[in-house]
């Protein structure tokens, strides 16, 4: 029997799904269409794609995971289950990160202007660091399934009755959880590192701009605040999102904790959810797509109610 508390969070978790769902979707079907009327897919389209679409499968994945929890924990149990579904947890999960630092990378290497003539060296070599950065993600998806591959194969990780069942010890398990996460770690650092690059190029800008003391509105510095705004609204939506998920893995490693379980999910999906709005209103190009598609999408509910009358 579904008690209050767990009913309500599993409410607010399938509203932040739906949410989540619909905002990711905009963002693919925009980028989509775009695309075709231009017929060719840049960078940051391809990112944006990419993104949006890890994180509709990310949450299909949690709010599913969620209701067989709840209801159905037994479908769980079979060994081929969790080796399926650490699989795709690490393939999803990671990409989604991948995305989002892809991302900020290359909207860092538009927006800001060192003198450095490494950043120079960077900037005219956006390819080489796409595909360095594609490299980093098979290399972690890689490190991630000889980890898993090996707690399952071990029988160290199991499914009973209604929580998971750990056979190893807590350094053993702090080890394999930080080679499993490892990509997601490294790609948050780069996150953290362009952020703070961000404000160092901010500062040196309205430093040179008291110096200037020019009358003029100033795009430059609009750009820098908007995109470090962007980027901290990430770092912190992510920081709780992983806040969430290590606390429903606690609930899943206790029986009967479906209460903790789902308070743990309803602060991870934040991040999925909130973030797929936040890239929609920053960017001018998604919000009138999504307006135009949320408008036909209305026009033709209009029209299939004066069918039926």
């Amino acid at each position: 029997m579904l008690g209050a508390g767990e009913g309500v969070f599993l409410s607010v978790t399938t509203s932040e799904a739906v949410l989540g769902i619909l905002g990711n979707s905009l963002v693919a079907l925009v980028n989509c269409m775009d695309c075709t009327k231009n017929k060719k897919i840049s960078k940051i389209a391809f990112i944006l794609t990419g993104l949006a679409i890890s994180r509709i499968c990310l949450l299909w994945m949690l709010i599913t995971e969620a209701y067989v929890k709840i209801f159905s924990p037994q479908l769980l149990s079979p060994k081929s289950v969790i080796e399926y579904l650490s699989y795709l947890w690490i393939v999803i999960s990671q990409a989604s990160v991948w995305f989002a630092t892809s991302l900020s990378i290359l909207y860092f290497l538009k927006i800001v202007n060192f003198s450095h003539h490494i950043f120079f060296w960077l900037k005219r070599r956006i390819n080489i660091i796409f595909l360095f950065l594609i490299g980093c993600l098979l290399m972690s998806w890689l490190f991630s399934y000889l980890v898993v591959v090996r707690m399952v194969k071990d029988n160290k990780m199991l499914y009973i009755n209604t929580s998971w069942q750990i056979r190893m010890k807590r350094s053993e398990l702090l080890i394999n959880y930080a080679f499993t996460n490892a990509g997601v770690f490294v790609f948050f650092m780069i996150m953290l590192i362009v952020c703070f690059l961000l404000i160092i190029s901010l500062w040196r800008h309205r430093r040179q701009m008291q110096w200037n003391k020019s009358g003029l509105r100033d795009i430059r510095t609009e750009v820098h605040v908007k995109a470090i705004k962007f980027l901290l609204s990430f770092i912190n939506l992510f920081i709780l999102h992983v806040i969430g998920m290590a606390i429903s893995a606690i609930g899943l490693l206790i029986p009967e904790s479906n209460l903790l379980f789902m308070c743990g999910l309803t602060t991870a999906f934040l991040y999925p959810c909130c973030h797929s709005f936040i890239i929609i209103l920053a960017s001018s190009q998604l919000k009138q797509g999504s307006i135009r598609i949320l408008q036909q999408l209305k026009c033709s509910e209009k029209g299939k109610d004066h069918r039926v009358t």
